[in-house]
């Protein structure tokens, strides 16, 4: 139990399946609802509590209630990662998600508390660092995060958006092959090539292997060919030498992650400050209208690019990735999510319809470390980064 500002009582506990789902949800819509500036579907819960930490076998869901009364008006997410560096380091990581106060109670040091409290979470499960990420519109989380939780800006990223509508109807170029990866093969790639990244998750074979991703593909030119998988030696000799141009990407499906908790409802929708009317026309839905349908969206992850003409062949995926949305039932839109350091992110089709929001990564050290020596931290931004997708 712990006694906030305004000297009312509040204890940050577990959250409950069984009696605090109904409260969180509503939580979460006034909070979306509430806010003038808008909010990303894409941090929402879109009415499943869990959606953004259920793949992590650590996690947790703390809320804060007021005893006076029982009221849920605060809820904090948080799950343990392993991520390596471009160095050759391992860490392992707490990601502190889907911090939410309720407008009437903010200001008194709910959201504080909440941090404290996972933080001390993450910490007993063997977290060596805590990251977080919020859009840079919203200065509240900002200041909350940096100049009371001593948080540091790691690294700007943006997340590019496009209706699944917008699919060029161009038919791909001819001499760009498409393959479609074997799983193993995909890991096998992955692994030799994550340590371009400044940061990325260790268990990419985990990843691959859930069934919300829908495969990996590569991209390359017919006349220039690309790499070759048939052993780790040929394939580091081979990328040493060959100048063929060529893009390895997965997809993630969160329409089936979200299937059994569908959004009810665009309300949050039409207060986003990316949402415009052709977004909406695109949908063939008034901004102010409610579905009765799930919405979901495909997730470009995982993009790694080589060769000068890696542009001609981002283009490509992307309208690769627009067409298999058409196929897939509830998608509705085509995302991903590149940090400004990624050599990928200028090669991003810039169509007419496509939005951009600016996330931004924080972190701090939960440890002391050995000579003030701060590893992972001191390394400067984490511009080139490898974006999780099973925290979507």
């Amino acid at each position: 139990m712990v006694e906030i500002a305004d000297h009312t009582k509040v204890l940050i506990r577990e959250f409950s399946e069984d009696t605090d789902i109904e409260v969180v949800g509503k939580l979460e819509r006034d909070c979306e609802i509430e806010s003038k500036k808008g909010v990303s579907i894409f941090t929402s819960m879109m009415g499943d509590p869990f959606c953004r930490i259920r793949f992590y076998p650590l996690h947790v869901m703390l809320v804060a209630e007021l005893l006076e009364n029982g009221e849920l008006v605060g809820v904090v997410r948080g799950c343990i990662k392993h991520v390596g560096t471009g160095s050759g380091a391992r860490y392992v990581i707490g990601c502190i998600l889907g911090l939410r106060v309720s407008p009437i109670h903010r200001r008194m040091g709910i959201g504080l508390k909440l941090m404290k409290s996972v933080e001390e979470w993450l910490l007993r499960k063997g977290a060596q660092y805590t990251f977080l990420a919020t859009e840079e519109s919203n200065t509240a989380s900002t200041n909350l995060f940096t100049y009371k939780c001593n948080y540091r800006k790691l690294s700007s990223l943006i997340i590019f958006v496009q209706p699944v509508c917008s699919a060029a109807e161009d038919p791909m170029p001819r001499d760009i092959k498409i393959e479609k990866l074997h799983v193993d093969e995909a890991i096998f790639l992955y692994k030799s090539r994550l340590r371009s990244k400044d940061i990325y998750p260790t268990d990419i074979d985990v990843i691959l292997k859930e069934k919300l991703s829908l495969g990996t593909w590569v991209f390359y030119f017919e006349d220039q060919g690309w790499i070759n998988l048939n052993s780790e030696e040929s394939s580091k000799d081979t990328a040493g030498e060959t100048q063929s141009s060529w893009i390895i990407f997965s997809i993630w499906n969160t329409c089936e992650a979200y299937k059994s908790h569908p959004l009810r409802s665009l309300h949050a929708i039409a207060t986003l400050s990316h949402a415009t009317e052709k977004f909406f026309s695109c949908l063939n839905l008034p901004v102010s209208v409610s579905l009765q349908s799930s919405f979901g969206f495909l997730l470009l992850y995982g993009l790694h690019g080589e060769g000068d003409k890696v542009g001609e062949l981002m283009k490509s995926v992307w309208n690769f990735a627009s067409r298999l949305g058409q196929t897939v039932k509830d998608s509705k839109l085509i995302l991903t999510e590149l940090g400004l350091c990624d050599p990928l992110i200028k090669h991003v089709p810039k169509d007419s319809d496509m939005s951009c929001i600016e996330d931004v990564w924080y972190g701090k050290s939960l440890i002391n470390h050995a000579d003030d020596k701060d590893e992972l931290l001191v390394q400067g931004s984490l511009g080139n980064v490898f974006v999780d997708p099973r925290e979507f």
